[in-house]
């Protein structure tokens, strides 16, 4: 990609029909960072605010035709992927990636919905773990999701045992890890970057807030949107974090439903009270 074009980046995840998390989260941040968003549809998800009521896959074949489509006739500069569902879809997914190879990859290991529903079975966890992982440029998991990638009873829950966790997540084979504390009891929300052998904490204060409905959406989005417009992976998660603690933060100026509400993805763009 020549310097100054618009990225195009494509998501491949589900969709939320109130708008929080899945591709519609992930457009928003890709058009508030100056990316051009597409999006290929693992499933269709029933879901608001409040809870998750439904799951409809999209069959694998689909889910291919839709990646293959994108790819045979648009430069693509970055993916992200977020829910993939099933080991059928993770495995076409995989497949995709292996054919197109596409130069930036930013896998999100969506696991379980911000209201506790289980959103991949554990077929499908093993197939992400041994088929996608090893072709991720960055993969960015929180705490409980990495304790389930590597096989643990339980997600730690000290910062100070988070680098050996990334540790052993980098031995998994993704090119780098951002494993993220945002579970972490604690005043801030601390995470960590595991990138060409190096560790680099990304240090954020804690948002007090209900509204945080698609964080890890917007986050993997972010940085799905703004790598191929920094000069190196650790500039780029360091400017998403920036762009979701401001989400955060302006998230109260939304009014949507009644539960774990919408960061403000525009919050930058749309203006509000001083």
């Amino acid at each position: 990609m020549s310097r100054g074009t618009i990225p195009n980046v494509l998501s491949i995840a589900g969709s939320d029909p109130s708008g929080g998390a899945g591709i519609q989260a992930d457009l928003k941040a890709f058009s508030a960072l100056g990316a051009y968003g597409m999006a290929a549809l693992t499933a269709l998800t029933a879901q608001n605010t409040c809870g998750v009521t439904g799951v409809h896959p999209v069959p694998p074949d689909f889910l291919r035709a839709q990646i293959d489509a994108v790819f045979d006739d648009i430069d693509v500069a970055a993916v992200k992927i977020g829910m993939v569902g099933s080991a059928a879809s993770v495995a076409t997914v995989a497949d995709c990636l292996a054919q197109w190879r596409p130069p930036l990859v930013v896998l999100d290991p969506v696991m379980v919905s911000k209201s506790g529903h289980r959103l991949i079975d554990d077929d499908a966890v093993a197939a992400l773990r041994d088929r996608l992982l090893p072709q991720a440029s960055l993969v960015t998991p929180n705490l409980p999701e990495a304790a389930v990638l590597l096989g643990d009873e339980a997600p730690v829950e000290t910062r100070e045992a988070m680098p050996e966790v990334a540790a052993r997540l980098a031995r998994l084979g993704a090119g780098a890890v951002l494993l993220k504390g945002g579970h972490l009891d604690a005043g801030e929300s601390p995470d960590l970057l595991l990138a060409g052998g190096r560790q680099s904490w990304i240090e954020g204060e804690r948002v007090r807030t209900t509204s945080n409905h698609g964080t890890g959406c917007t986050l993997s989005s972010a940085i799905a949107a703004l790598g191929p417009q920094c000069p190196d992976i650790e500039t780029a998660v360091r400017r998403a974090k920036e762009y979701l603690l401001g989400a955060l933060a302006a998230a109260d100026r939304l009014a949507v439903g009644h539960g774990h509400g919408p960061v403000h993805h525009f919050h930058a763009l749309w203006g509000g009270p001083d």
